[in-house]
């Protein structure tokens, strides 16, 4: 097949692009909005236009779900197959999700559930993957020094969430309401497995919030308005992450040593702030050499798992996650990876496998294999194109 991708920088492209190929494709890139974050739809439009009227492809396919390539694309009637990796993707709530000519795969199966509807036809689930390949090259190239630099006992790699919690903006709100918030917010923090935040909000709550909320998202046009919903996805979700990340890094950091990687404010918490990590280079060195690799779902993510568990897997790391719904149709908990489903969990765990060692690497070893047997990127793009073109298992 002859592939158009349209990039804008997310850390998937290369190695989806590898996977492309190592199935026999030939891929094109547009890849302008990597080095223009300011480009308008409408230069992505022309750019689209000008790609598919130049050079025949079977598809095109993206990162996250653009609306004006979903409209290009059917335009063209040439299928727009899209895989997400965030949550939420505020472009699904687009009218341009029900054109016909979309194949949308979504990582996470309440994201599905949600916009499975809008296009019965053409959304599906699809979980995420990982490269152990190209993460393998890394690790077998590494150092003494870099081995020295990067091995530690627990290890965070990732935001705080802190810079990214919009909420922090409510100004003035009445007292009822912020009391309010922040009781269901607390609750939301203690449940793994079931996200309740917008059965809890009344309209008149939504309606005060965004009264006392400078810059309310407000959708663009040909875009589903629900302002609950972007309330609790938008503002209140990435809050809670936020509460998380730091609890996590004061119950953790207070009884082990504990490297943060993050660009976010560590001040006054207990760890090794070590700064960013580069993503393809030294995060693949973290992983490999932490005794202990941890993961904290952002609660925007309500059932799937995110690209860091596949990723820490594909590196041969042993991970210690929080639960997540979907967790156990993918990997075996005690045997590929561990999860914990309370802070007191969250410690019994840490400190049995700080001093179990062939128990951690019998585990790191078997979630390595089941990434390269079963969610390696060649195999879940041969799953996705298989369900864009209707192609039963039996014919392929």
């Amino acid at each position: 097949m002859n592939i158009l991708v349209y990039r804008y920088g997310s850390i998937c492209e290369p190695d989806i692009i590898t996977g492309f190929e190592e199935l026999g494709n030939t891929v094109h890139e547009i890849t302008a909005e990597i080095y223009n974050k300011n480009l308008l739809p409408s230069e992505g439009v022309t750019l689209l236009k000008n790609e598919l009227l130049s050079h025949s492809y079977d598809f095109v396919f993206s990162i996250n779900f653009f609306p004006f390539i979903s409209e290009v694309c059917n335009i063209f009637q040439i299928r727009y197959l899209c895989w997400t990796v965030d949550s939420p993707v505020m472009e699904l709530y687009s009218d341009s999700i029900t054109k016909a000519w979309n194949r949308i795969f979504l990582f996470d199966q309440a994201q599905y559930d949600e916009f499975y509807p809008k296009n019965p036809n053409c959304i599906f689930h699809l979980p995420l993957a990982s490269n152990p390949e190209r993460w393998d090259q890394v690790i077998s190239h590494a150092t003494s020094n870099d081995i020295k630099q990067f091995s530690s006992e627990i290890s965070f790699v990732g935001s705080l969430y802190t810079e990214k919690s919009p909420y922090d903006r409510l100004k003035n709100a009445p007292a009822y309401l912020k009391g309010y918030l922040e009781g269901i917010m607390s609750a939301q923090l203690k449940i793994y497995g079931y996200n309740f935040l917008e059965e809890l909000l009344t309209d008149d709550m939504v309606q005060d919030f965004r009264a006392h909320l400078p810059g309310f998202y407000t959708p663009p046009e040909h875009f589903t308005r629900n302002d609950r919903v972007a309330m609790a996805r938008i503002y209140l979700e990435p809050k809670i992450s936020a509460m998380e990340r730091i609890q996590v890094m004061k119950l953790l950091g207070a009884r082990y040593p504990l490297n943060l990687y993050t660009g976010s404010d560590t001040t006054g918490l207990p760890v090794n702030a070590c700064g960013l990590v580069k993503t393809l280079t030294e995060m693949p060195l973290v992983f490999h050499y932490s005794k202990i690799n941890l993961n904290i779902t952002s609660k925007s993510i309500h059932d799937g798992l995110p690209l860091r568990i596949f990723d820490v897997l594909g590196c041969g790391g042993f991970l210690l996650t929080n639960y997540q719904s979907e967790l156990t149709n993918y990997f075996t908990p005690g045997s590929d990876l561990d999860c914990y489903t309370s802070e007191d969990d969250l410690l019994e765990k840490v400190d049995y496998y700080l001093t179990h060692e062939n128990d951690r690497n019998e585990i790191a070893h078997n979630g390595y294999e089941t990434i390269k047997k079963y969610h390696n990127y060649p195999e879940r793009l041969l799953q996705m194109i298989s369900l864009a073109y209707g192609i039963t298992e039996g014919a392929l």
